[in-house]
């Protein structure tokens, strides 16, 4: 038998939302953990977390994350990032002080900025973006998301980034469009197998509150489930497709994120220059603990 200190944790959570839930498995020093058994402890989660993530202390300013959902693992999972980032800096009493840490992922190596004490909230730089020039036909994203072509906003290009996950970023004409979209979850898979896309953020410029930015909707149906209801990954990927088109023209956004018109998700964005002189893009949020105790394999 071996037993793990578990944790369910929502991430981007408000007073007002439910947030994006995620598993957390912090391993001891001397602990260790196979890939079938992250495996196996994700698939036992299907329907009550959509990843999780497992977190190895290295030193006291590097830890390494590794994400599984119940299909397979993650490359990288921003709302697991950010319930698990800000659980450690928020409460146990070697991190709280310090302002930064080091995150090792697939993605490469990640800094974590503590904003806790001013925004209650911590901040993930997001992978370098990589760009894709080719996108699916129009006709096919239409029809696979069960809109029609009027509900496409054709004032912004439709685009294919990377910034933790390659996603499809679709704009979509107003709030009410966006809302109604209800896509097939195995048609929507094999369109993102097909094209070899992970998720498909969609977004419009119409918003439920005066304090937000932009509305987005993100479907992730290659992770074994339909809607995220808040996404790092995804979000950054959309802050550099505005940085791209020279739309972020503010300092920071704030993205209300589900299908629920008043109850949204709240990710945040910041933007920064990194050592390389590249701009980047930070995603941002609070979390809530939901469970602790211990998980057992047999």
């Amino acid at each position: 038998m071996k037993e793990f200190n578990y944790k369910k944790i929502d991430a981007f959570a408000t007073l007002n939302s439910v947030g994006n839930p995620a598993g957390y498995v912090l391993l001891n020093e001397n602990q260790t953990i196979t890939e079938a058994e992250m495996l196996e402890i994700a698939r036992e989660q299907k329907g009550f977390v959509n990843e999780v993530g497992f977190v190895c202390r290295k030193s006291n300013e590097l830890l390494e994350l590794k994400y599984y959902s119940a299909e397979r693992e993650v490359d990288f999972c921003g709302h697991a990032t950010i319930a698990i980032l800000y659980d450690i800096l928020k409460h146990q009493t070697e991190f709280t002080d310090q302002q930064t840490l080091s995150i090792q992922t697939k993605r490469g190596l990640l800094t974590v900025y503590n904003h806790i004490a001013s925004e209650d909230a911590v901040f993930i730089m997001s992978p370098v973006p990589t760009y894709r020039n080719d996108t699916p036909n129009g006709g096919d994203i239409c029809w696979h998301l069960g809109i029609i072509p009027s509900d496409i906003d054709t004032n912004w290009p439709i685009s294919i980034i990377n910034a933790g996950l390659t996603t499809l970023i679709v704009p979509i004409i107003g709030l009410k469009a966006i809302l109604d979209i209800n896509p097939d979850l195995t048609g929507l898979k094999n369109f993102c197998v097909e094209n070899k896309i992970d998720i498909i953020e969609v977004f419009c410029t119409e918003v439920s509150s005066t304090k937000s930015d932009y509305r987005t909707r993100v479907f992730a149906p290659t992770f074994g489930y339909l809607e995220d209801p808040a996404t790092g990954s995804g979000n950054s990927a959309f802050g550099y497709y505005l940085l791209k088109l020279g739309k972020w023209t503010k300092e920071g956004l704030t993205i209300e994120q589900n299908n629920q018109p008043e109850k949204f998700n709240v990710v945040k964005l910041q933007k920064t220059i990194d050592s390389e002189q590249l701009e980047r893009v930070l995603f941002g949020g609070s979390a809530i603990t939901r469970i602790e105790g211990k998980y057992f394999i047999y």
